[in-house]
């Protein structure tokens, strides 16, 4: 089992240094104009990421990210555990939330523009629409999946609603719960992107987009990689998280096996 783990750990390290050869031989020969070599594109990771433009696009880009996320978590969670729990009314408004999770995030910035105006207000208000649906359906589906039987017992050992709420029937919808917002992060970072390149004066989609545009290319691909490297960190504190509130239905789901 150890030698079968060393092996796994070799892998997830060696692979990400053969492909970064691998970019570094292609940039250096056969790249072209629009792939700048690999060193280049490192030097001005270096000159924009560490760390001028951090409080001027980054910062922006990441508070915009986490509040559209946030208020999408609580709004999905919120209504989510209504709809689930209210029968009559999840079948009333499941024709109203397919119709609106239905529409293309980007046909949304020209009214969030004029409704909301050019601040990050619109921006936040973008990302939370966008992110609330899986996490809406997931914790709608996980409560409305939990067994009758749980809710009686409850109800028989006189727990408290709110208690049976907050530590029965959330924790036992918490792993889809989890999966709605898993789903949902990186949608976050797509959409914080997407809106920051239609005026918009700072944030990582700006960056990108205004790098592209005076063809400062090695620029461009600094923006890309810092992109890449936020969703992966963004993933893996949500993963150390997820795990922690989670390690109780791991050990369930161990014990089972």
């Amino acid at each position: 089992m150890k030698r079968r783990e060393g092996v796994y750990i070799t892998a997830e390290v060696l692979l990400p240094v053969l492909v970064v050869i691998g970019v570094l031989i292609f940039t250096n020969t056969a790249g072209g104009f629009y792939f700048p070599p690999l060193q280049d594109v490192l030097v001005a990771f270096q000159k924009n990421w560490l760390f001028a433009r951090i409080p001027v696009d980054l910062v922006p880009s990441l508070a915009r990210l986490l509040s559209g996320f946030l208020i999408a978590a609580a709004l999905g969670i919120g209504i989510g555990i209504l709809l689930g729990r209210v029968s009559w009314l999840r079948r009333q408004a499941s024709p109203i939330i397919e119709f609106l999770r239905a529409i293309p995030p980007p046909a949304l910035l020209p009214f969030t523009i004029v409704a909301i105006g050019v601040d990050s207000s619109a921006k936040i208000a973008l990302i939370a629409f966008v992110c609330v649906w899986p996490i809406l359906l997931n914790t709608m589906d996980g409560i409305a999946g939990i067994e009758p039987t749980m809710s009686e017992t409850a109800r028989v050992y006189h727990i408290p609603r709110r208690d049976d709420l907050l530590h029965v029937q959330l924790r036992a919808a918490s792993p889809q719960i989890f999966a709605g917002m898993r789903t949902a992060l990186p949608l976050a970072i797509i959409l914080m992107v997407i809106s920051e390149m239609v005026a918009s004066t700072d944030g990582l989609g700006y960056f990108v987009l205004q790098s592209q545009r005076t063809f400062a290319l090695a620029d461009m691909w600094s923006g890309i990689v810092v992109l890449g490297l936020l969703g992966y960190l963004l993933n893996l504190v949500f993963t150390l998280i997820e795990r922690r509130v989670l390690a109780w239905h791991r050990g369930a789901r161990a014990a089972a096996q």
